[in-house]
C-alpha cells in the first residue's frame, strides 16, 4: 500500500519566477519561502523534492509545463482554478508568499480540488483551434478596418471585394498616400490570417479523419468537422463524465440552484465552464431548430414561455445530453433521421478530404461504413446531393441475396 505524501507545497507561478512554500501535514511550514527562476525549474526540482511531497499550482499560462516537469519527481500534482481559491484570490492583502503559503496550506488539509490536466494530443487540437479563432478574428478585423476606410472617403464596395482578384482595385482606389498604406497592410493582414486559418483548418481536417468518434458526433444536427473537433478537445475522455448532467455542467449549461433549508430556487444558467463548448452547442442548436423536424417542434414549444434565446440555450443542453449518450455508448442518436445523417456523413467526407479518410475511401463508402457502424440505413440505397443523386454501396448488415 502506498504511503501518502508528507510534505505539501505550494507554487505561485508567473512568466519569470515562482515562489514555493512547504508545510508538513500539521500545516506547519517546513520549507521556504523561496522565490526561484523558472528557469532552474529542473535543477530545484531534483535538489528539492522527493517521492513523498505533493504539489499544489494555479493554472496560469505556463501550468503545464511545470506540471510536466513535477510529476514525475513527486508523490502527486494538482493544479486548481484560481476562482475556486477564494481564500488566496479574495484575500485583501495578497503577495506571492501569502498566496503559496495558502495553496499548500490548503492543500494540506484536503480542501483543493485539482483540475482536470489533458494528455498532449488533446493540448495540440486545443492549440489549433484556439490559432484558428485568433486568425478568424483578425481576419474580422482587417475586412473592418477596409470597410470603414470606404466609409470615410464615400467609396462603394465592388462584388466580392476581399477576393484576391480585387487587390487590384483596392490599391488604385483615389486615397492619400497614409491611406494607400493602410490599404496595403490591411490586405497584407487579411492575406496572412487567411492562410493561417486554411493551415490551420487542414491539420484538422488530418486529425478529425484518424479520430473515430467524429462521426458520432457528426451525425448530429448542426454538429459538421470544426463544430465535433471542438467538442472532443474541450471535452477529452468522455469517461471523466459519469452521467451527462456532469458534462452539462462542465460546459456551463446547467442553471444555478439555490437549496437551502425550506428555500429551493433554479435560475439562469451558470455560464461557469467551458466556453468554447458551451459556444459550440449553441451554433448547433441555432442549426438544428431550423433544419431538424424534431428540434424545430420543441423550439417551437419552448420559444412560447421561455423566449427565443433561452430556448436556443434549452435546445444547447439537450443537444450536449445526445452527445453525452452517443460518446459514452456508441449509439445512434434516437432522433436521427437516416437520410439526413447519410447526408452529414457524405458532406464531412469532403470537408474531410478524401485524401484524409481512412484507407482512401470514397465519400460513398465512408457514408455506408458509417452507417453500418450505427446500424442504421441498412434499406438506403441513395441519397440526394444538390440536384444529383449518389448511390451507395450495399450495406454488410442486410442478409445475402439468396
Amino acid at each position: 500500500m502506498a504511503e501518502g505524501p508528507t510534505r505539501f507545497f505550494g507554487l505561485d507561478i508567473h512568466k519569470q519566477y515562482f515562489v514555493v512554500v512547504g508545510v508538513d501535514a500539521q500545516r506547519e511550514v517546513v520549507f521556504g519561502p523561496q522565490r526561484v527562476s523558472n528557469y532552474q525549474l529542473d535543477e530545484w526540482v531534483s535538489r528539492v523534492l522527493t517521492p513523498q511531497d505533493a504539489v499544489a499550482l494555479e493554472m496560469t499560462t505556463n501550468t503545464y509545463l511545470f506540471y510536466d516537469t513535477l510529476l514525475p519527481h513527486v508523490h502527486s500534482v494538482i493544479a486548481v482554478h484560481p476562482p475556486n481559491v477564494t481564500l488566496i484570490t479574495g484575500a485583501q492583502v495578497k503577495t506571492d508568499k501569502k498566496a503559496a503559503l495558502a495553496l499548500a496550506q490548503l492543500h494540506a488539509a484536503g480542501m483543493l480540488e485539482g483540475v482536470w490536466i489533458p494528455p498532449h494530443p488533446v493540448r495540440d487540437l486545443r492549440a489549433l483551434i484556439a490559432r484558428r479563432e485568433k486568425m478568424v478574428r483578425l481576419s474580422t478585423m482587417a475586412k473592418n478596418w477596409l470597410h470603414s476606410l470606404l466609409h470615410r472617403n464615400h467609396l462603394a464596395l465592388p462584388e466580392k471585394p476581399f477576393s484576391p482578384e480585387q487587390r487590384s482595385w483596392w490599391e488604385n482606389l483615389p486615397l492619400s498616400a497614409t491611406e494607400q498604406f493602410l490599404v496595403r497592410t490591411d490586405l497584407d493582414t487579411l492575406k496572412f490570417a487567411q492562410e493561417q486559418v486554411e493551415q490551420a483548418e487542414e491539420c484538422l481536417k488530418k486529425a478529425s479523419a484518424e479520430d473515430e468518434r467524429i462521426p458520432l458526433l457528426v451525425q448530429l444536427p448542426g454538429v459538421a468537422m470544426l463544430t465535433a473537433i471542438t467538442i472532443l478537445a474541450a471535452i477529452g475522455d468522455i469517461t471523466r463524465f459519469p452521467d451527462a448532467k456532469k458534462l452539462v455542467g462542465y460546459a456551463g449549461l446547467g442553471t444555478r440552484v439555490h437549496d437551502s433549508g425550506m428555500t429551493h430556487n433554479s435560475g439562469r444558467i451558470t455560464k461557469a465552464g467551458r466556453r468554447d463548448l458551451c459556444r459550440a452547442m449553441v451554433n448547433a442548436a441555432n442549426h438544428a431548430i431550423e433544419h431538424h423536424l424534431h428540434w424545430k417542434k420543441e423550439f417551437e414549444r419552448l420559444e412560447p414561455h421561455l423566449g427565443r434565446s433561452k430556448a436556443v440555450v434549452a435546445i444547447a443542453r439537450k443537444l450536449l445530453v445526445a452527445v453525452w449518450h452517443v460518446l459514452s455508448e456508441n449509439v445512434v442518436d434516437r432522433f436521427a433521421d437516416p437520410a439526413n445523417v447519410a447526408r452529414s456523413f457524405f458532406a464531412h467526407a469532403y470537408q474531410v478530404g478524401v485524401r484524409n479518410l481512412p484507407e482512401r475511401q470514397s465519400a460513398k463508402a465512408f457514408t455506408r461504413e458509417q452507417l453500418d457502424r450505427l446500424g442504421i440505413g441498412q434499406d438506403l440505397q441513395e441519397i440526394s446531393w444538390g440536384a444529383k443523386r449518389h448511390k451507395l454501396p450495399a450495406s454488410k448488415l442486410l442478409p445475402p441475396k439468396k
